[in-house]
């Protein structure tokens, strides 16, 4: 069956990976889904990414991040905002900051995807795509 919100697929896979404690989960590849990963990865919530070659469909392995002995979830939260059925957008004065600075909100801009505080920055709005503390 086809996924109609690949982003929503890409979220969830991570979500129950990281709820399961696993170090690595494989997600669908696009260059948006690219994007947001490379977010995650600047920002700290995951190890790293890489697509894996000549797979079919195309697919990216995400290595997950846990924090000390007892492996403490890094991802501790992760959220769909804007959805196919409805989407968000928001001007620079009305996005989210995300439990008061310490999560991120992904932003689809003109300019290209970014964090909530990069866009804010630079004084532009646009889509929010999620949400991640």
């Amino acid at each position: 069956m086809p996924v109609t919100d690949p982003v929503a697929d890409v979220l969830t896979r991570i979500r129950n990976a990281n709820q399961a404690l696993h170090e690595e989960t494989q997600v669908p590849s696009s260059r948006f889904c690219d994007e947001i990963l490379r977010i995650l990865k600047e920002q700290g919530f995951i190890r790293g990414y890489e697509r894996i070659p000549d797979s079919w469909p195309p697919m990216t392995r995400v290595y997950l991040k846990y924090i000390g002995p007892r492996r403490q979830r890094v991802i501790t939260g992760l959220k769909r905002v804007s959805k196919p059925g409805l989407r968000v957008y928001r001007p620079a004065s009305g996005l989210p900051r995300v439990l008061k600075g310490l999560g991120i909100a992904i932003v689809s801009t003109s300019q290209g995807v970014m964090t909530d505080a990069a866009a804010r920055e630079k004084g532009i709005g646009g889509e929010v795509i999620c949400q991640v503390w």
